[in-house]
C-alpha cells in the first residue's frame, strides 16, 4: 500500500528524485523501483567507477545500447558530448524524458539501432516485456516492435568521432554481429571498450565458434579484464562454463 502511494506520489510530481553515483537527478516516475536501486548504489557500481575513470569533459562517450539512460544520465555530466542509442521505442521514451527532465544538451539520442545494414528490424524482449532492459534483434516475437537500422559506416561518415574515449555496447546478443562492423574504427581509434557478452542468448552450438569469432577480432587490444578489473584470458571465456554465463569485458590498450 505504501509502494504503490509513493509510485501515485512520484507520477503526480512528474519525477522521482534520485542519484547515480551520487550525482544527483531527476529521473522518470514509472521506473521508481530501478532508480530507488540504482540510488542506493546497488546497479553496476564498476560501471560508473569505469566512466569516472574513461571520461572526462574534453572527451566523447559513445553508448550503444542506453536503455532508460542510467550510464547516459551519468555520462553526460563526465563527457564533453554523448551519442547513445536505444532502438526500443519504449525504453527510448522513458530515455528521452529523462534527458529533457535534466535539461541536458549535450547527448544526442537516437531510437534505431546499429546494425550490419540499413533496413528494418524486428526485435523484441528476451522477458517478453516492452522497453524492459532486454530488448534484442536476435528475437522477433509477436510481442515485438519494428527497429529502424542503420550500418555503423553510415552513422560514422555523419559525426566528429575522433574524441571518444569509451564505447559500452549492451545489445542482449546483437554484438555478435554490430561489433564486426566497428572493428575497423576500433583499430584506428583505440578507445576503451566495454562490451556485455551475452552468449548464453545463442543456441548452444553457435556459442563457441561464434564468441571465438568475436575475441579474435579484438586481439588488437593488449589489455583484458573483466568489469571488476580482473584479468582474464580468451582460454577461459571459451571454455563451456563461461559461455553459459553473461561476462562483462573492458578492453583497453
Amino acid at each position: 500500500m505504501l509502494t504503490q502511494a509513493r509510485k501515485m506520489f512520484y507520477r503526480a510530481r512528474g519525477y522521482y528524485a534520485g542519484n547515480l553515483n551520487g550525482e544527483p537527478f531527476r529521473l522518470d516516475p514509472y521506473h521508481s523501483k530501478f532508480w530507488r536501486k540504482a540510488s542506493a548504489g546497488a546497479w553496476e557500481p564498476e560501471t560508473f567507477t569505469i566512466l569516472d575513470k574513461h571520461l572526462s569533459p574534453d572527451s566523447d562517450y559513445l553508448d550503444i545500447g542506453a536503455w532508460i539512460g542510467p550510464t547516459v544520465l551519468y555520462g553526460a555530466r563526465k563527457a564533453r558530448q554523448v551519442w547513445c542509442f536505444e532502438p526500443d521505442p519504449t525504453a527510448f521514451r522513458y530515455l528521452a524524458w529523462n534527458i529533457d527532465l535534466n535539461d541536458i544538451h549535450n547527448v544526442s539520442a537516437f531510437g534505431v539501432a546499429l546494425s550490419d545494414k540499413f533496413g528494418v528490424a524486428r526485435m523484441a524482449s528476451v522477458r517478453g516485456e516492452p522497453g524492459d532492459s532486454t530488448s534484442s534483434l536476435l528475437h522477433d516475437g509477436t510481442h515485438g516492435s519494428d527497429a529502424l537500422t542503420i550500418a555503423w559506416d553510415q552513422f560514422e561518415v555523419a559525426n566528429d568521432l575522433s574524441g571518444v574515449s569509451l564505447v559500452k555496447m549492451d545489445i542482449e546478443g546483437a554484438e555478435y554481429f554490430v561489433l564486426p562492423t566497428l572493428i575497423a574504427w576500433l583499430k584506428k581509434q583505440r578507445p576503451t571498450l566495454l562490451l556485455s557478452l551475452h552468449a548464453p542468448l545463442l543456441s548452444a552450438e553457435d556459442r563457441l565458434d561464434r564468441t571465438k569469432t568475436l575475441l579474435d577480432l579484438l586481439d588488437f587490444y593488449s589489455d583484458i579484464t573483466d568489469e571488476k578489473s580482473q584479468p582474464v584470458t580468451a582460454e577461459g571465456l571459451l571454455n563451456p562454463d563461461a559461455l553459459a554465463q553473461y561476462k562483462t569485458l573492458l578492453l583497453r590498450n
